[in-house]
């Protein structure tokens, strides 16, 4: 090799070698290099301008009282174990400080065991909401007799020595599973249309001064998210092949303007992996509850894809609601700071940013970083 090209890759390894510290230790640099960053420049798409929330679905903020004089059948549903008690504490806190202290929406807790007398005692005296307690059918639950457990044990096994994060977990696999189609049929839920999911220790960095529910209830709109992210490819190689199945047995549930754009750049063919992550999503039950969806869930469970690979609810919910809905029903709330660790969503406007007393960084939003799908969402919504 001469002693010029020998300088050459000398100088390109160095090259990469500065771009990789640089991507892990400054954000701005990440954002500014990522592929979805770099590509908006060549294909001409920026971020989609937010829509504003019309101003009457915003209530004073002028003190703690109740000020609210239409409401929509809505609940906050929360599951979580006994042992989540100190991280569900802050999560409702923040929940009530941002938003729910002047519109009083109530609360389902889930668990798959009953909860402690203590649990319920610490939970009840946070908010002057409504609070309910329930524990989840075993049937919807646990892991059905039809699934091979030998195959399903493999599987698990082949996760764990790929070092995928869950891989060998079953409650897991029972939690995604719920998620996806039972949650909505727990007695406690059956009296709600709305429903917004909070995780235990999630974040709400911004006041919420309107009511989503309400909006979306008079504006047509399904389901709602803060971040869209790809999934894991192993948890879910062959989730799209028995989507494919589904749609060609029933195309009468593909919704005409759907949203498969945002799914695949190949018409179908292929699942490029973006999803809404569900720790966060508002939705309208009546849409789980219909046809459509009821007839796709049952057919996901029969292929037994949840306990024999690691589908997860956000996934199989984002795919139903970009098939089977139309896509302007689906709703984009920038207006709503949140964070899941390690991920945030921080308002785009500057002036939401502003009046909503965010504590977020702007710029530091996951909707910037390299495996967040907003990108695409934008390029969609473009197209």
């Amino acid at each position: 090799m001469n002693m010029t090209l020998r300088y050459i890759l000398a100088l390109f390894g160095a090259v990469i070698t500065i771009h990789y510290i640089l991507s892990f230790t400054h954000t701005e640099y990440r954002r500014a290099t990522s592929i979805s960053h770099l590509a908006s420049h060549f294909t001409g798409v920026d971020p989609v301008d937010i829509t504003p929330i019309p101003d009457r679905y915003y209530l004073p903020f002028s003190n703690d009282t109740l000020a609210v004089d239409r409401r929509a059948n809505a609940t906050f549903v929360i599951l979580a174990r006994n042992s989540d008690l100190d991280n569900t504490v802050r999560s409702i806190r923040e929940i009530e400080d941002r938003f729910n202290r002047r519109f009083r929406y109530p609360y389902v807790f889930l668990n798959e065991e009953p909860f402690s007398d203590d649990f319920k005692k610490r939970i009840s005296v946070l908010s002057d909401a409504k609070m309910e307690f329930g524990t989840i059918p075993r049937e919807h639950w646990y892991q059905p007799s039809s699934i091979d457990e030998e195959k399903a044990e493999a599987g698990r096994n082949r996760m764990v020595e790929q070092g995928i994060i869950y891989g060998g977990s079953v409650s897991y696999r029972n939690m995604c599973r719920f998620n996806s189609g039972f949650f909505f049929r727990h007695p406690l839920m059956e009296k709600y249309r709305w429903y917004w999911r909070i995780e235990p220790d999630v974040h709400f960095h911004c006041d919420i001064r309107f009511d989503p529910f309400v909006y979306m209830e008079e504006n047509n709109k399904i389901y709602a998210f803060t971040i869209t992210m790809y999934e894991f490819e192993k948890t879910i190689p062959t989730l799209w092949g028995h989507v494919k199945d589904f749609i060609k047995l029933h195309p009468e549930y593909v919704a005409k303007d759907n949203a498969m754009g945002f799914l695949s750049e190949t018409g179908g063919d292929t699942y490029n992996l973006c999803h809404f992550w569900s720790n966060f999503e508002i939705a309208d039950m009546s849409f789980w509850r219909g046809e459509a969806y009821t007839k796709f869930f049952e057919y996901l469970d029969e292929q037994g894809g949840f306990y024999y690979e690691r589908w997860g609810d956000a996934p199989v919910h984002s795919i139903a609601a970009a098939l089977f809905a139309s896509s302007d029903q689906i709703q984009f709330f920038d207006q709503i700071g949140y964070e899941h660790n390690p991920y945030t969503h921080c308002p785009r406007n500057e002036e939401t940013w502003k009046e909503e007393r965010c504590t977020c960084d702007p710029k530091r939003s996951f909707d910037y970083d390299g495996y967040s799908c907003m990108s695409r969402w934008d390029r969609f919504l473009q197209s």
